[in-house]
């Protein structure tokens, strides 16, 4: 597997950041070491959990974070002072970085990731990191939902004339996290090493003065994967019978047809007359894949209430935007400078962050189930903390005490050295279906998910009431 990034990426972040940074050099904090957490405070889609993904890719981002002449130009003149532009022509990140892993099923205000380094390098990955985790996890998750409806059903991705821009590489990537068995983007295929597949498009059949010819042509040009566009002109009358002909062609010539598409109309209705006739032709191997405008919600109505006789899906703007949720709402908060907890506080409760370098762990029930999650300082034991407490609601508590656990985090990155070994999206997507396997059903579903558990411990309770305490005093 390659990376996207051929150039140096050290400009891949906001303008602010840049500039806390020289404001941090100047000032001489910059040998400050702090701890930086990254969490997202609500699932998407109204749904019960999120799809944990990217982290591949910001690491891949991380060893380009570099700096460039041409970089420090740009920002000399842009304003920045040349002591400041003489530390970033050294500048590599040399931290540490803890998370769970990519297809991990997660939940909101749960630290998924922490950045530990001086304050410099932990400032400046905020903005790099935020746009990769909180996209590819919002596309991973929308994969992983149209993923529970279409169960054995493959679906591709479909989606890269309708992404935005270059984000298509990290969609595709994610989707196929998600579930998708492959994709169109062929740029994607190739940097990932994940399967490829697509079809024809109108203008093929429209390029020839018939369709029988238009498919005749293809199935020739393509005999191993020939998967023929019926609805140019018209599905029924001619599409379908043209397919039947080229595929009785293509029989009696030792190969197959592989499939057709529906790309318009009723799909439950012209699928179900689909099947019909090339059963009745004697071509029941040939599957019927659908596309135009398909999400969890369509393809749920068409598998489960219309009994659509579709076998596959190729899914495009729905799921490669993310839609009907523009983005994921992650977070980074500075938690910890030289071993100080810090934590930002609000009027509004549930933008108060937590202090301190963290742990997280997940309990599971009697049947091995998910059961609650457990947010508790990086120093407790486990074993000592067995009340976690609702982050808001501290009077509303869980005992845990004799209950199965697993630290959910492992270090990724030692000293700025990436640790994680590159895994391939459609691996992921086999942890993720292993993880979703003890994830109870009523965390699953579209209406009114049940809401999962999280809470905190004794001590991170303590500590983050003395904290706020003493914030209100000074402020």
């Amino acid at each position: 597997m390659g990376s996207i990034f051929k150039e140096k990426l050290g400009l891949y972040t906001d303008l602010y950041e840049l500039t806390m940074a020289q404001g941090y050099f100047l000032c001489g904090k910059k040998d400050q070491q702090t701890s930086f957490d990254y969490y997202f405070r609500t699932n998407p889609y109204q749904g019960g959990f999120t799809v944990f993904a990217g982290l591949q890719d910001f690491l891949d981002a991380l060893q380009e974070f570099t700096y460039t002449e041409s970089d420090l130009e740009f920002l000399q003149a842009n304003g920045f002072k040349s002591e400041f532009l003489n530390y970033l022509r050294k500048f590599k990140f040399s931290g540490n970085i803890t998370s769970v892993r990519e297809g991990e099923i997660v939940f909101p205000n749960e630290p998924l990731l922490s950045i530990e380094g001086n304050i410099i390098e932990c400032q400046l990955l905020e903005s790099m990191l935020l746009n990769i985790l909180n996209f590819e996890s919002l596309i991973a998750t929308k994969a992983f939902r149209i993923k529970l409806i279409s169960g054995k059903k493959l679906f591709a991705d479909f989606g890269l004339r309708r992404a935005q821009g270059l984000s298509s590489l990290f969609a595709s990537r994610a989707a196929c996290i998600g579930g998708a068995s492959s994709t169109s983007n062929a740029l994607a295929g190739k940097i990932y090493d994940i399967p490829v597949s697509g079809t024809m498009a109108h203008s093929w059949v429209q390029s020839f003065s018939s369709e029988l010819e238009a498919f005749r042509a293809f199935a020739a040009t393509n005999p191993n994967n020939a998967i023929l566009l019926v609805d140019t002109y018209d599905t029924l009358k001619s599409g379908i019978p043209n397919a039947i002909t080229v595929g009785h062609e293509m029989a009696a010539r030792g190969e197959q047809l592989k499939a057709i598409r529906l790309d318009s109309g009723d799909l439950a209705y012209l699928s179900k007359k689909a099947r019909k006739l090339l059963d009745d032709a004697g071509l029941n191997h040939v599957k019927i894949l659908a596309s135009n405008q398909l999400n969890e919600y369509v393809i749920k109505t068409l598998l489960n209430d219309q009994q659509a006789a579709i076998d596959g899906f190729g899914i495009g703007t729905e799921l490669i935007t993310g839609k009907n949720d523009a983005a994921l709402d992650g977070v980074y908060k500075l938690t910890e400078i030289d071993g100080e907890p810090k934590m930002k506080f609000s009027e509004n409760v549930e933008k108060i962050t937590l202090p301190g370098k963290k742990q997280l762990l997940r309990y599971f029930d009697n049947e091995g189930k998910f059961y609650r999650d457990g947010i508790m300082l990086a120093d407790e034991s486990p074993l000592d903390a067995n009340t976690l407490h609702h982050r808001i609601h501290p009077e509303k508590q869980t005992n845990t005490e004799g209950l199965k656990c697993e630290r959910l985090r492992e270090k990724v990155v030692h000293n700025g050295r990436i640790l994680l070994k590159s895994q391939n999206p459609i691996l992921l997507h086999a942890y993720l279906r292993s993880r979703a396997a003890l994830l109870p059903e009523e965390h699953q579903r579209f209406i009114s998910p049940h809401l999962y558990k999280v809470g905190i411990s004794n001590k991170l309770m303590t500590t983050r009431n003395a904290l706020t305490q003493k914030l209100r005093t000074l402020h």
